[in-house]
């Protein structure tokens, strides 16, 4: 029976298969890119926060400086 005959393969069954594994594979990547916990978020603006004070600490008001 299998004698050279393929499976029939159903076209818009496989273009949505197709669909899916590319918008899996889009969100994998976006996850990779911009996935941070709300903590981690909270601790890195925090960090940067207490960056600017401290630099903000160091500036010299009145005249230029030179």
């Amino acid at each position: 029976m299998g004698a050279g005959m393929g499976d029939l393969v159903n076209l818009k069954q496989f273009r949505k298969r197709a669909a899916r594994d590319r918008s899996e594979q889009d969100a994998a990547a976006n996850r990779a890119r911009f996935g941070r916990s709300k903590s981690e978020r909270e601790r890195e603006d925090a960090r940067d926060q207490r960056a600017r004070e401290l630099l903000d600490q160091h500036h010299i008001d009145g005249g230029e400086a030179s």
